[in-house]
C-alpha cells in the first residue's frame, strides 16, 4: 500500500484556505443532487427506501430515473428519506415558496 495516505490525514496537511475552498465546493454539490445520488449521500439502498415507501425495489429504482413526477410522490420519496420537501420559486429579488403544495397527499381521497 506504498503511496496510499487516509484522505483526513490528507485534507489535515492542507491549507486552511484550500480546505475552505474544498469545503465550499462541497456545499455547492449538496446544494444539487439527483434522486439517487442524495438517496446514496443518505445511504439507503434502493431496496430500503422501498420497504419505508411500501414499493418493491425496481419501483424505486425507476422512480429515480423520471424527470416528470406528481409533487406527492416527490414528497414522499423525500420524506421517506428523512426530509421535507419544498417548493421554491427563485427570483432576482427573492425566493418564495410556493404554498399551494404543502398539503398535497394530505387529502387525496382514499
Amino acid at each position: 500500500m506504498s503511496g496510499r495516505k487516509n484522505f483526513a490525514v490528507l485534507r489535515d496537511q492542507m491549507s486552511p484556505e484550500r480546505q475552505a475552498r474544498i469545503n465550499r465546493k462541497v456545499a455547492a454539490l449538496r446544494q444539487s443532487m439527483a434522486l439517487h445520488e442524495l438517496r446514496e449521500a443518505r445511504r439507503l439502498t434502493q431496496a430500503t427506501l422501498g420497504e419505508t415507501l411500501g414499493v418493491d425495489q425496481s419501483a424505486v429504482a425507476k422512480m429515480e430515473r423520471r424527470t416528470d413526477m406528481y409533487v406527492s410522490n416527490l414528497r414522499r420519496f423525500v420524506e421517506a428519506m428523512g426530509g421535507e420537501l419544498s417548493v421554491v420559486a427563485h427570483f432576482p429579488e427573492g425566493d418564495v415558496v410556493i404554498s399551494n403544495f404543502e398539503d398535497v397527499g394530505e387529502h387525496q381521497p382514499g
